[in-house]
């Protein structure tokens, strides 16, 4: 035993540089990760404060029946629920991982009768024995590989928690998507049937004006085709509620049915927003996080794979009551010290090959990293580019509505007093109609991007 522990101490001295190294963040590119939303050139300069991503979600929707929602998803989501499960699994690995370190003890219970005959001895006499062994172990970690498994363990732990908070940030996103897409629907939906009963209104115009023998049948059944067109959009507004309902349903964990909501023009969502750089990013976001953390894995695993090729030292001790086959009587403690050191020589090659695939995944980790983190800048910039790109938008079609309101009025008044044709009244209606649509798409499109600009940011926060 003496010798071995002075060889161990040793070799400990002589190789066993580097094996503790713990994991430090290597650099990485950030520079110019935001865009600017405006320019073509520059990159978004901002400060590192409070962001846009840190508030809570119920700051950001604060309409009560989606918070209630929200709060639904994030109980009863399936994906969720799995996302803890997972996180509970690795904990009790890491667990495990840590008793590692103790030594491990086994008892035992053996007995055993029977006979032994010779010149000397009864053979009608049984011999009775018994020995009740208890054994404890433990492999020394002079070289690291119990602790770098445990760090690896741990940064799987940290990264599968991450993976939770990112689904619980996809969760409250989709939530919300899916509940801004029923307003917007709704406030369709409500277009269309004013606009059919407009159609509607039209065509009977026509109708009367053909029976006065002042337009042709064309003008009529023109009439009649726009009206019929306005009730087909209705049919399809209804089914696409009916199938977000159950999309929306199936997000809460529960069965398809109606949705209490509220409407498009109650909502209330932040309009300035304060973004951070990439330290900001490299902290809140989940995902961003998830990569360090499978790269820190990767990095005690280069550490488990060098301490391979170092020797493995186990010390123990045993001790047994026994009779020793009825020579001891009573019986007595028999004790026993061990210890053994095994140094890889020659394995084939597999310990080399270990180590580098172990650097090379590391690598590839490091790679996907530095991508999450210019995938998140992407994201944040396309928001923000989304968010300014359709308010602008909606601020021009409010606009338009404004101008073919009129238009429709002064057409339909012209028409009465023959001073303007059927097209120029269906032409003035189905402009309105569209534009009065694109302006709901807009508004919906541009609360998106404000869900994706929350969520791009790490979002979620209780």
């Amino acid at each position: 035993m003496k010798k071995i522990m002075i060889f161990a101490a040793a070799t400990l001295l002589m190789g066993s540089c580097g094996v503790y190294n713990k994991y430090e963040r290597p650099d990485v590119n950030t520079q110019g990760l935001i865009r600017d939303a405006y320019s073509d050139i520059d990159t978004l300069a901002v400060q590192d404060t409070a962001s846009f991503g840190n508030l809570p979600w119920r700051s950001v929707f604060t309409d009560p029946q989606l918070q209630a929602l929200i709060e639904q998803g994030l109980q009863r989501n399936a994906n969720l629920q799995n996302a803890a499960l997972t996180v509970q699994m690795y904990e009790a690995m890491l667990k495990a991982a840590k008793l590692a370190f103790l030594p491990a003890i086994n008892i035992g219970s053996q007995q055993s009768m029977g006979s032994i005959s010779t010149l000397y001895t009864d053979p009608s006499v049984t011999t009775k024995s018994y020995s009740l062994p208890v054994t404890a172990s433990w492999t020394l970690d002079l070289f690291g590989n119990i602790l770098s498994q445990k760090r690896s363990t741990q940064m799987k732990l940290l990264g599968y928690k991450d993976y939770q908070m990112a689904v619980r940030a996809q969760v409250i996103s989709g939530i919300a998507n899916a509940y801004y897409t029923l307003l917007m629907l709704d406030r369709q939906q409500d277009i269309v049937k004013e606009m059919t009963q407009m159609s509607k209104e039209t065509w009977e115009m026509m109708k009367l004006q053909y029976n006065l023998g002042r337009v042709r049948s064309t003008s009529v059944q023109s009439a009649e085709a726009a009206y019929l067109s306005n009730q087909t959009q209705a049919n399809d507004l209804q089914r696409q509620i009916r199938a977000t309902e159950n999309a929306l349903s199936l997000l809460i964990g529960q069965a398809g049915q109606q949705i209490p909501r509220s409407t498009l023009e109650n909502q209330s969502l932040p309009t300035e927003f304060s973004t951070g750089v990439g330290v900001a990013l490299l902290k809140n976001r989940p995902d961003v996080h998830n990569a360090e953390m499978n790269l820190a894995s990767c990095f005690h695993d280069v550490q488990t794979a060098r301490s391979q090729f170092y020797p493995n030292i186990t010390v123990g001790a045993s001790a047994a009551f026994t009779n020793s086959n009825g020579a001891l009587a009573p019986g007595k403690w028999l004790t026993t010290l061990f210890g053994s050191l095994t140094q890889p020589i020659f394995n084939r090659g597999a310990l080399t090959a270990n180590l580098k695939v172990s650097k090379l995944q590391y690598e590839q980790a490091f790679n996907t990293w530095q991508n999450a983190i210019l995938s998140a800048g992407n994201e944040v910039s396309n928001a923000l580019v989304n968010y300014n790109g359709y308010d602008a938008n909606s601020k021009l079609e409010a606009q338009r509505i404004e101008v073919l309101q009129k238009n429709v009025e002064d057409t339909q008044a012209l028409y009465t007093s023959s001073g303007s044709s059927y097209l120029e009244v269906l032409t003035a209606q189905t402009q309105l109609l569209a534009a009065k649509l694109n302006k709901v798409t807009d508004d919906f499109n541009k609360m998106q991007a404000v869900v994706s600009l929350y969520t791009a940011l790490g979002g979620g926060g209780k």
